[in-house]
């Protein structure tokens, strides 16, 4: 692999529009939207199960979501490039609106999964189309402008997804929980419409669809999110299980790399990580991100409802210094990006706080104060917003416009494997500390023996064990992160500031 700059040619200039704010608004508008559907519904199911049954199928409304969104983002991203970013990403918010309708309408369990996974379908486009409208309005010198956005929008899907969920259910019905959905993304569809012009993509000639690669890369994520979500709960690691789906998983990826070398218009072209080194590394990046970001929301306010006795009320608000955290380090990172273009720095930094936050989470006890928990989750913060949004600049800054839409489907893709793969290990960490510890506990006092006071408080320090073991692994990931940072290329960012490098061109020449 070459340390090359990123190609540039004519196809790469990009004027950025006058209401440049007003258009990022509506764009925004639609990643809010999938952010604020999965915690509004993930609030909503015991309300759900309670109206429709079927709790034991319950897990694949999430599963069956999650398995559509990761499966549709290339094809997405690709469609985006191959035709127009902005009515794929049109499509895509109307086939989310109509999904969730449906969702709201359903009469059972069976056919609340079905309209999730056309719903996650949608949500897939929405996710690859905002990065790659992104990419495509403002040149990465331009990006760190505008960080703080997108870090805000993610800010306000994390703390207000529960909130609003939690009044839906309490005061409506579970089935408002899908039907918000839908003058939200009403506002996002005209919003855009109006609002968002593109300037004409160059021709390509007649537009290939890679449907053999589309097969191929649809089975190894299905396979590879199956495994992560079924290992250490539904089945062990070792199981012929999930065995099976891990040896499926590479043999269609092999199959898929091998398609993706022969095919005129590929899925996800092997250029775009043969280009640069920057783009695998900021892979590496984002999907270590993924991790740290869904282990801390999802057991770190179960550590303080359990073990610090927080309110479950409003559980979303607990994480609130985080996600400060991370608002402001993104928002601070991206400007002096663009008024420096220097931007390596960052990534090593937000490593290194990574790697600090999740080691300093991995200490806390039962008897660690509610304020030092904020402080350490101020530093995790810290870190996945320098991360976060800087990687995502530095993997579309490596490719050339052309490919803008699959670069930017493919770092959604890492960032959601990535926290498939956090699922699965802190869960399978979290259940057997959990039942281990029960069931010595039950054969210490005999299988007859009732439940005590003092049973309560062994539950409350495995808890606190198992979000050590959790955080203390999540630290030795984050390492990772830190090692491949510091290999990052500061190679010069596409954008507005040419005086600099023109003066500098002259100045050579003299």
């Amino acid at each position: 692999m070459t340390a090359l700059p990123a190609p540039t040619g004519a196809g790469d200039s990009i004027t950025v529009p006058k209401n440049i704010r007003w258009v990022l608004l509506g764009v925004m508008l639609a990643l809010l939207l999938s952010m604020l559907d999965g915690l509004i519904v993930g609030t909503a199911m015991p309300t759900v199960v309670a109206d429709l049954g079927g709790l034991d199928h319950m897990s694949w409304v999430v599963t069956g979501y999650t398995l559509a969104t990761a499966c549709s983002t290339p094809v997405w991203g690709k469609l985006g490039d191959l035709f127009n970013r902005k009515i794929t990403f049109l499509a895509s918010i109307a086939l989310f609106i109509a999904a969730s309708v449906l969702c709201g309408m359903a009469g059972s369990m069976t056919a609340l999964i079905v309209f999730r996974i056309v719903q996650g379908l949608g949500a897939g486009g929405m996710g690859a189309g905002a990065f790659s409208l992104i990419g495509a309005l403002l040149p990465p010198r331009e990006r760190g402008k505008y960080q703080g956005m997108t870090a805000g929008v993610m800010a306000v899907g994390q703390l207000g997804g529960p909130l609003i969920g939690g009044f839906v259910t309490g005061h409506l019905s579970w089935h408002w929980a899908f039907y918000i959905n839908v003058p939200l993304g009403v506002v996002c569809i005209l919003w855009c419409w109006l609002l968002l012009h593109l300037p004409p993509a160059q021709r390509r000639g007649k537009a290939a669809i890679d449907w053999l690669g589309i097969t191929f890369l649809t089975g190894a994520i299905s396979s590879f999110v199956l495994a992560a979500t079924w290992a250490g709960s539904t089945y062990a690691w070792t199981s012929w299980q999930i065995t099976g789906l891990a040896v499926l998983t590479l043999a269609l990826l092999t199959a898929f790399i091998v398609t993706e070398r022969r095919v005129t218009e590929p899925l996800m072209p092997l250029r775009i990580y043969s280009g640069h080194r920057n783009f695998p590394i900021a892979a590496v990046l984002l999907t270590v991100t993924g991790i740290s970001m869904f282990g801390a929301t999802l057991y770190l306010p179960l550590y303080q409802q359990v073990v610090q006795k927080a309110s479950a009320t409003n559980s979303g608000l607990l994480l609130m210094p985080m996600m400060i955290a991370t608002l402001i380090t993104s928002s601070i990172a991206g400007k002096v990006m663009t008024a420096t273009g220097r931007y390596k720095i960052f990534p090593v930094l937000g490593a290194a706080c990574m790697v600090a936050g999740m080691g300093l989470l991995s200490t806390m006890n039962t008897d660690t104060p509610r304020t030092l928990t904020s402080l350490y989750m101020a530093i995790l913060g810290a870190g996945t917003g320098l991360c976060m949004q800087m990687s995502s600049t530095i993997a579309q800054n490596a490719v050339q416009l052309r490919d803008i839409g699959s670069a930017s489907a493919a770092t959604n893709l890492f960032r959601s494997l990535g926290g498939s793969i956090g699922i699965a290990v802190f869960a399978s960490l979290f259940t057997g500390t959990i039942t281990g510890a029960s069931t010595q506990t039950a054969g210490s006092r005999g299988a007859t023996a009732q439940p005590t006071r003092a049973s309560g408080y062994a539950y409350v320090h495995d808890v606190a064990h198992a979000t050590h073991l959790i955080f203390l692994t999540g630290a030795c990931i984050a390492i990772a992160a830190l090692i491949v940072s510091v290999l990052i290329e500061e190679i010069p960012l596409r954008g507005k500031p040419q005086a600099t490098t023109t003066a500098q061109a002259e100045r050579a020449s003299t």
